[in-house]
């Protein structure tokens, strides 16, 4: 089926038998071509799906069958809003197992692949999708939920793990525990790593820095969000880009502030149009993550994950994201950080905390900063083990 095709379903049959989309897409206009839709059906934003959640508890309208119909509950992570509870049917869920499929195929996983998930499921779909997937693909699949990182490794190393999947941060963590333990990662089973939930796997430094550590493994990153199920991939023998399923989502990028379209090569916000999940269906979803097309065939997305449109920071006139700033750590080291945004005389200023054994590391990374950002940024030397570590998203950033 054609995207135009798979739209047109979503805007006929689908939308129309769910309240919360029927009630936005009434008296659009005739919709004839993708530019059509493009020009007529409004963005959906995560604060409207948080708005009608709260107003229809406990699910909230955006359903398209009667309850009794669905079988799946995921939430999201709440970084950015309350968490959203979503909902899924069998063929929903089933759809977005396919999409996984796809990205174990992208990496070259075969049969006789073990794949370890060095997570705790949770509520997230994410985990559970990545690992349905795995089973109905035939990979052996060994779920590290409820274990300490520790136990992790050892299940790993004992089961001859040969593909890893987790976050970018974990992989990293988990590297430093096994030095910890004194493991050698020479004798590391895993091959290929799948990360996910962060940046990290799209930026050069950060895949670098995972690679050293687990003995030369291949890093993919991989790119999905609750909302919409699993978006994207990248190939084997590619790096520093991610793929759209473009048979399963209709993409744009867009200006996050005049909402025009934004031209190949231009940084803007990703948006996306699930073409398959019927049950919770979303239009021109504003996903706030920030991404640049890179001019090839296919929808592909340069960089990856470039940043996330309200995680940008202002600095004395320069612009900063947290992607950026991770970028030029690794490029020195992998430990633990933490970066303070403060207000100082109503200007923002940012301070860096490190993990090190090297009082004069400081310096480094204050070097680094000017060079790269031409900025003077406080960087603070802390003892090894003294900053927090996350098995899911990272939360280094505060803002005060």
């Amino acid at each position: 089926m054609s995207q135009f095709n798979a739209l047109y379903t979503l805007l006929t049959s689908v939308a129309p038998a769910c309240e919360f989309q029927k009630k936005r897409i009434e008296g659009i206009g005739e919709i004839n071509t993708i530019d059509d839709f493009c020009d007529l059906v409004p963005f959906t934003t995560k604060a409207e799906l948080v708005a009608d959640f709260a107003a229809h508890p406990p699910y909230g309208s955006n359903l398209t069958y009667p309850l009794e119909r669905y079988t799946r509950f995921c939430q999201t992570s709440g970084t950015s809003a309350a968490p959203l509870p979503v909902l899924d049917t069998n063929e929903s869920w089933d759809w977005m197992l396919m999409n996984w499929a796809g990205v174990y195929a992208a990496a070259g996983l075969d049969k006789g692949d073990r794949v370890y998930f060095a997570f705790s499921f949770g509520p997230f779909l994410g985990f559970w999708t990545a690992y349905e997937a795995s089973v109905r693909c035939g990979y052996l699949s060994i779920p590290g939920g409820g274990l300490s990182s520790a136990a992790r490794l050892e299940a790993i190393f004992k089961n001859k793990t040969s593909v890893l999947c987790c976050t970018p941060t974990y992989a990293l963590h988990l590297a430093e525990v096994a030095q910890k333990e004194g493991r050698s990662m020479h004798d590391s089973p895993v091959r290929k790593i799948i990360v996910a939930g962060e940046p990290g796997g799209s930026i050069a430094a950060v895949r670098e820095r995972i690679s050293v550590a687990w003995n030369g493994a291949v890093v993919f990153d991989h790119y999905g969000m609750t909302e919409t199920g699993p978006v994207a991939y990248q190939r084997l023998g590619e790096s520093d880009t991610l793929h759209i399923i473009e048979e399963s989502y209709f993409a744009e990028i867009i200006d996050p502030i005049t909402t025009q379209q934004a031209d190949v090569g231009e940084i803007g916000e990703l948006v996306l149009t699930p073409l398959g999940r019927h049950a919770w269906p979303l239009l021109r979803y504003r996903t706030g993550d920030l991404v640049k097309r890179k001019k090839a065939y296919g929808f592909v997305l340069d960089g990856g994950i470039i940043g996330r449109v309200d995680d940008m920071v202002v600095i004395r006139g320069v612009n900063v994201y947290p992607s950026a700033v991770d970028a030029l750590i690794r490029q020195h080291s992998a430990a633990e950080y933490r970066v303070t945004v403060q207000q100082r005389k109503s200007m923002p200023e940012i301070a860096l905390e490190i993990e090190s054994t090297e009082p004069r590391f400081a310096q480094v990374i204050e070097k680094a900063f000017e060079i790269t950002f031409t900025l003077r940024v406080s960087v603070e030397v802390v003892p090894p083990g003294s900053l927090p570590r996350y098995e899911l998203k990272a939360k280094r950033w505060i803002k005060e």
